[in-house]
């Protein structure tokens, strides 16, 4: 699920709501109905691609034919579709693993769109890529990647 939510940027909801049918390992993206039902289809990146073939593995051994939920791609050990809260549940399990205490769900999706943007990403793309309607929407990350640019600015302009 780390993996999915870094590589796709997608909503907690989104990821909580997938079902086998909408991972596609062999073109690598994935479909997700966002805000409103809408539809979209995101690339997923190789190591959340290795990651998702290793949990269809261990999925493949918690289901179990009339039990639980057959299509849902993430799944509890009884079988039955994560819940959101159950998603968000785990994810804050690992983030105090980790130390990360200040780090929640959406934080993973705000780091998304910052490193697309930093790389050079178009905010367009970015805004389709995150399934915001607005592009004001989207703006809310470029400021992290305005201070970046300054950074570079100082840092490789002969008169900064």
């Amino acid at each position: 699920m780390l993996e999915l939510f870094y590589s796709t940027g997608m909503r907690l909801s989104e990821l909580a709501g997938l079902n086998l049918g909408d991972v596609d390992l062999l073109s690598d993206q994935v479909k997700v109905r966002g805000k409103g039902r809408k539809e979209r289809i995101i690339p997923v990146g190789s190591r959340a691609v290795q990651a998702l073939r290793r949990w269809l593995t261990s999925r493949a051994g918690v289901i179990q034919p009339g039990r639980g939920d057959p299509r849902a791609m993430f799944v509890s050990r009884r079988g039955g579709r994560l819940t959101g809260r159950s998603v968000q549940r785990a994810m804050h399990q690992l983030f105090d693993a980790i130390g990360g205490d200040e780090l929640r769900v959406h934080s993973l999706r705000h780091t998304f769109a910052t490193h697309l943007l930093d790389a050079g990403a178009d905010l367009r793309a970015v805004q389709e890529l995150l399934g915001h309607a607005s592009l004001s929407t989207t703006q809310v990350y470029t400021h992290t990647s305005v201070e970046r640019l300054k950074q570079v600015y100082k840092s490789a302009h002969p008169r900064a």
